[in-house]
């Protein structure tokens, strides 16, 4: 897609320069499974990635094949007491989970943001990955939090998407939001439009929740 608005987002073109180099073993067993990867690469070393549809608990085990088969060192929020179960603390933060702290002065959407700041001024790879639904059952659209986080840091986004009806998992289209929230979601529901989950009448309309 390489729709663009004077006062909106805007597609991102051109090379990819950041190839992860992903895992044969968990390649293969999506194959067996029948599915099938679209991946280009990444437009930098630092975005966000939002995930749709998100309707079953299939998700998270595919998200995660994925993520292997791809190579991608991806975050994503976990609340920060879960971080205090030794193992499964460990294991957390092992898959790429970033401890939220709802009641610090930042808030989620500015302590991300001010963790992706430091990751540019480093030259660090950080990827936040996230269900912008936040839930598996049918709501009225998305919540703000990641969307908010894109905007805030100036990072790039890309669109992924889990379609069990063709059973393939996308991740080739990335835009540049602007901010304009009606712009903005205007081209993320026209290009997921037609992707189809585990329980399709479960997935939320592309849009802020009211």
């Amino acid at each position: 897609m390489s729709a663009s608005f004077s006062a909106g987002p805007q597609a991102i073109s051109g090379a990819m320069p950041v190839q992860p180099q992903g895992h044969a073993l968990a390649r293969s067993l999506l194959r067996l499974a029948g599915w099938r990867l679209l991946f280009g690469g990444l437009p930098g070393p630092q975005g966000v990635i939002l995930v749709y549809p998100h309707t079953s608990n299939w998700d998270f085990v595919l998200g995660l094949m994925s993520k292997w088969a791809l190579g991608l060192e991806l975050r994503f929020w976990v609340k920060n007491s879960l971080f205090g179960l030794p193992l499964f603390g460990r294991w957390l933060r092992w898959l790429g989970g970033v401890a939220v702290e709802r009641r610090s002065k930042q808030g989620l959407v500015g302590g991300t943001v001010a963790q992706l700041q430091a990751a540019r001024a480093e030259g660090r790879s950080f990827w936040l990955a996230a269900a912008p639904e936040g839930t598996r059952s049918l709501s009225a659209g998305w919540r703000s939090g990641a969307y908010q986080v894109a905007v805030q840091a100036g990072v790039p986004v890309g669109l992924a998407y889990f379609d069990f009806a063709s059973k393939t998992v996308g991740l080739i289209h990335f835009v540049q939001l602007s901010g304009n929230a009606e712009a903005d979601f205007a081209l993320m529901a026209q290009y997921l439009a037609g992707k189809r989950g585990k329980r399709p009448e479960l997935a939320s309309p592309v849009r802020l929740n009211p």
